[in-house]
């Protein structure tokens, strides 16, 4: 009836089998993400945009595009169910604590389209967060066609995760931990494996299409004199300031639009990208364009200052305002130019500063990212496998140390998806006794010794059966479910019954020992029952002294 696998799945162990549903994984959402990046280099090529440069465009199409973008993407939306609108790694985050990494598919198109236009037209978000989703969403493919365990749904959607990062970036340990810090905030092996799995998978499936490059191999990254890495310190503090700045600002966009249409949100959003995109175009996009402008030599301060500025309004406008998009890579952008600009700032004391304006900037890009999403190992991981540079461990150190000291300690700056999760009013939160249980499928711990009966089996033949049978259990089921059959502990109640009868709730096969602990905690005693398909097809049960059993020696 079903198959041996789910019940290996619904262990919390390692198994060949979760491992090669973790590379199926990485499978899938590498080729749905390539041909979402090749959407949006096609499209882009077609509007004569070279590496998402935005000043090859006339200042009227500057103009035009985020505005019709903005439209565009309202009218999707708007044909699109209500609850297909929901997108983001901030929404995935609480579907995999809330639902197990149940995505709804159409909120998976609804990303994949919306993202495209976003990109393409001139908004300042990244391809990530459309990663993500879509990552998410093909788990959610595969748990679907073989009806899989929650427990394992939700270690293959945070696969997902782990792809859509390591796709985008082609940094697949960077992704892992990215998953770890940022979606999970824990480590069990048996989550590892498989999330390393799927993400190796995907950094090769971009490989294979994009080549077998470090995004930022080619910067130049001189080994920084122990003479200027107090700098860096202080460096750590400006960013620490900047970041919960930005982070506070975003936020409070957030909240304050919440209270208006979509409509109106997303047409200002547009709006202000079009106003300063007209007046500075090098802002406008994703983070690549930025980045490489924070690292030629010639740069002004002013020039940085200004990008620096115009960068973090866009973003802000942008993803405050509800445009699709990830946050991670205009973090990367406005991170790079303020390591830029203070590499700038310091030259009239330190002249010979300026031939590490390229280590100051790569150490700003991912050094903003780790304290927004309070992630300084995915941070610095990020870095070494964009770089492809090993020598900038000490000094990332030396600055994200004492910024998130500030940002979060000093300043009070929150993690920014789960704020805005509290902004939009999705749970990310998770008792500890049921987030333990919850990593448990109900095929690993029921009782599987039931008997099934008619409802019109007499009296008599129930009692023969209980007796004939001791260690099992006789279900009968009713309207409502399912009838549990027990000898009374009382032989002389009034109706000088032998048998009694209590109706249980139950469970579907695929859910997990948290719901269990849902239906008996009020009580703490009684049964459940797992069935099959529909609640006519008990396949076990489960005792509230099980549970007890269960987690007690699992803590143990």
């Amino acid at each position: 009836m079903i198959a041996d696998y789910k019940y290996r799945l619904s262990s919390a162990r390692l198994s060949v089998q979760l491992c090669l549903l973790g590379l199926l994984v990485g499978v899938i959402a590498s080729g749905l993400i390539i041909i979402f990046q090749l959407s949006v280099l096609k499209l882009q090529d077609l509007m004569w945009l070279g590496a998402e440069d935005f000043t090859q465009l006339p200042q009227w199409m500057r103009v035009a595009l985020p505005i019709s973008g903005a439209a565009a993407i309202a009218a999707m939306i708007y044909v699109s169910h209500r609850h297909y609108r929901r997108t983001g790694i901030a929404f995935v985050i609480h579907r995999i604590h809330k639902h197990y990494g149940r995505i709804p598919l159409g909120s998976g198109f609804n990303q994949f389209v919306t993202a495209v236009l976003a990109l393409i037209t001139g908004f300042s978000v990244g391809r990530e967060g459309p990663a993500v989703h879509i990552g998410a969403s093909a788990a959610t493919m595969i748990t679907k066609r073989w009806s899989l365990p929650d427990n394992t749904t939700r270690i293959l959607s945070s696969c997902g995760v782990a792809a859509g990062i390591s796709a985008i970036f082609n940094t697949p340990l960077a992704g892992v931990l990215f998953v770890l810090e940022v979606v999970l905030r824990e480590y069990k092996l048996h989550y590892f494996l498989p999330i390393t799995i799927a993400a190796m998978t995907a950094s090769l499936g971009s490989r294979l299409v994009f080549g077998d490059v470090h995004l930022y191999s080619s910067l130049e990254l001189p080994q920084m004199p122990l003479e200027y890495y107090p700098t860096l310190v202080l460096f750590g503090l400006i960013l620490g300031v900047v970041a919960a700045l930005f982070s506070r600002l975003l936020l409070r966009t957030n909240e304050v639009s919440s209270g208006y249409p979509l409509l109106i949100r997303l047409m200002a959003a547009g709006l202000i990208t079009a106003i300063i995109g007209f007046a500075i175009p090098e802002a406008m996009g994703g983070e690549h364009h930025v980045v490489a402008l924070s690292h030629v030599a010639d740069s002004s301060v002013l020039l940085l200052a200004t990008l620096l500025v115009a960068k973090m309004a866009l973003s802000i406008a942008a993803i405050g305002l509800g445009i699709p998009g990830g946050i991670i890579g205009p973090m990367y952008g406005i991170g790079a130019l303020l390591g830029g600009t203070l590499c700038l700032l310091f030259s009239p004391l330190l002249p010979s500063i300026t031939e590490y304006l390229g280590i100051y900037s790569a150490l700003g890009m991912t050094a903003m990212m780790a304290v927004c999403l309070n992630a300084p190992l995915a941070g610095l991981v990020a870095l070494v496998e964009l770089t492809n540079n090993a020598t900038v461990i000490l000094p990332f150190l030396l600055i994200t140390v004492p910024a998130l000291l500030l940002a979060h300690l000093g300043l009070g700056a929150k993690q920014i998806f789960l704020r805005q999760l509290d902004v939009m009013g999705l749970g990310y939160r998770v008792r500890p006794v049921e987030n333990a249980l919850a990593k448990t499928g109900v095929l690993a711990l029921m009782h599987t010794d039931l008997v099934a009966v008619r409802p019109d089996t007499p009296e008599s033949e129930q009692l023969e059966l209980l007796k004939s049978a001791p260690n099992s259990h006789l279900l009968m089921a009713t309207k409502q479910g399912q009838t549990l059959i027990n000898l009374h502990s009382d032989f002389t109640d009034a109706d000088n019954c032998p048998i009694d009868r209590s109706d249980i709730d139950g469970v579907p096969d695929h859910a997990t020992l948290a719901e269990v602990y849902q239906l008996l905690s009020p009580k703490r005693r009684g049964m459940v029952y797992v069935y099959h398909g529909d609640h006519s097809c008990p396949i076990g049960l489960i005792s509230w002294s099980m549970l007890h059993s269960f987690a007690r020696n699992s803590h143990d």
